[in-house]
């Protein structure tokens, strides 16, 4: 186990799980520093002495802005989402590229800077909130899976470039959270989680060493079999 940074820098704190990370965060003792594009949302948030920037992801203006005002920090959280259930034969363009916009895009017009202050000082903890859709192309979700893929991958380049730096770089993927987002499945979803629940799981693997987790279980480890066999068969599964 170890211990915690002292400062994060929540982005994507309004809803669900980033909101759940930051009541609980701040209970370990964590100062935080809350973004999203909502100002009001963060506010809302009963959390003691954190400091509100708000930010848009896919602005880079926005983001260069809430860069300027970013005091030093000692870890990162990037738990932006973005989901709509998609098929291709029903590909909505907008909603293809919002997604790719928030759920990675983002998190490539924020990380440099970071990463620099982080490499700098060589010290720092990068946490990336992936997906179980990460793990394997899915039916229903053009947009969402791929764009959590590359960013499972981002995090695998960040991690081989940093390991012999003291910045430590976690990417944990989820299975279903109970949010405004999965409200928009029609299908039974396994193991659906509560944003609490999602968020203790999140803290404990955040004070592990392990570069990867997913949780819950046993269902994350049927997604990660998934990746063994030969796509004939993960095709007839799904």
């Amino acid at each position: 186990m170890t211990k915690l940074a002292k400062t994060y820098w929540i982005i994507g704190a309004s809803e669900g799980l980033g909101r759940s990370l930051a009541k609980k965060l701040s209970a370990e003792g964590c100062a935080l520093v809350l973004s999203a594009r909502s100002e009001s949302r963060l506010r809302d948030i009963d959390v003691e002495d954190a400091q509100i920037l708000p930010m848009d992801l896919t602005d880079q203006a926005s983001v260069d802005a809430a860069l300027s005002k970013l005091p030093d920090i000692d870890g990162v959280i990037y738990c932006a989402g973005a989901y709509d259930p998609m098929t291709a034969q029903n590909w909505d363009r907008d909603k293809g590229l919002f997604m790719m916009d928030v759920n990675v895009l983002g998190a490539m017009r924020v990380l440099p800077d970071i990463v620099s202050r982080f490499v700098t000082k060589d010290a720092g903890h990068i946490v990336l909130i992936g997906s179980l859709a990460a793990y394997h192309g899915l039916p229903g979700a053009v947009g969402y899976s791929t764009s959590k893929a590359a960013l499972m991958h981002l995090a695998e380049n960040l991690y081989l470039d940093l390991k012999s730096t003291n910045v430590r770089v976690q990417v944990t993927n989820p299975g279903f959270i109970e949010t405004r987002l999965t409200q928009k499945n029609s299908f039974q979803m396994t193991q659906l989680m509560t944003p609490n629940v999602a968020a203790d799981n999140v803290i404990r693997n955040m004070k592990r060493r392990k570069f990867r987790t997913a949780f819950p279980y046993p269902f994350a480890g049927v997604f990660r079999l998934l990746r063994l066999f030969p796509d004939s068969w993960v095709r007839r599964f799904f």
